[in-house]
C-alpha cells in the first residue's frame, strides 16, 4: 500500500490542492481504506467501515477546502481538521488490528502511511504559520 508520490515538496507555486504532497498521500491512503475495508464483514459495512472510511476522506477533504482559504485562521482551522481526522484514523487501524479484520502487515503499513502523512501535515501547518506556504 505505497502511497507513491515523490519525496520532496517542491518549492514551485501550487496551482491547487492536487499539487500539494500531503494531499496526494492522504487520497491514496483513502483509497487503501477502501481496499482494506471491503474485505471487512458485512456486519461492520454501516459501523467501523463507514467510519473508517469517513474519517479517511476527511484527512484530504480538508486539506482542499483549507487550501484557497485566504485568512491564516480558516486555513489553520481545516488542517487542524485533517489532523484530527488523522488520529481518528489511527486507533481504527488499531481497532481493525485487534478485531483482526487485517494482519500485522497491513497494520504496519496503513499506520505507517499515516505516519508519513502526519509529517507532511505537520510541516504544511508549520508554513502556514510562518507564511512561507506559497499557492
Amino acid at each position: 500500500m505505497e502511497l507513491g508520490g515523490d519525496k520532496c515538496q517542491s518549492f514551485e507555486p501550487t496551482k491547487s490542492f492536487t499539487d500539494l504532497i500531503v494531499w496526494q498521500k492522504a487520497h491514496n491512503f483513502v483509497l487503501a481504506t477502501y481496499k482494506v475495508t471491503r474485505d471487512f464483514p458485512a456486519e461492520e459495512r454501516f459501523a467501523l467501515c463507514s467510519q473508517f472510511q469517513r474519517a479517511a476522506i476527511s484527512i484530504p477533504a480538508n486539506i482542499a477546502e483549507g487550501y484557497k482559504k485566504l485568512e491564516k485562521a480558516d486555513k489553520l482551522r481545516f488542517l487542524n481538521i485533517s489532523q484530527g481526522s488523522l488520529e481518528e484514523c489511527r486507533y481504527y487501524i488499531i481497532l481493525s488490528r485487534d478485531l483482526s479484520y487485517i494482519n500485522i502487515k497491513t497494520y504496519n503499513e496503513l499506520n505507517g502511511n499515516l505516519e508519513e502523512i502526519s509529517k507532511l501535515l505537520n510541516s504544511y501547518i508549520r508554513g502556514v504559520v510562518n507564511k512561507q506556504t506559497v499557492e
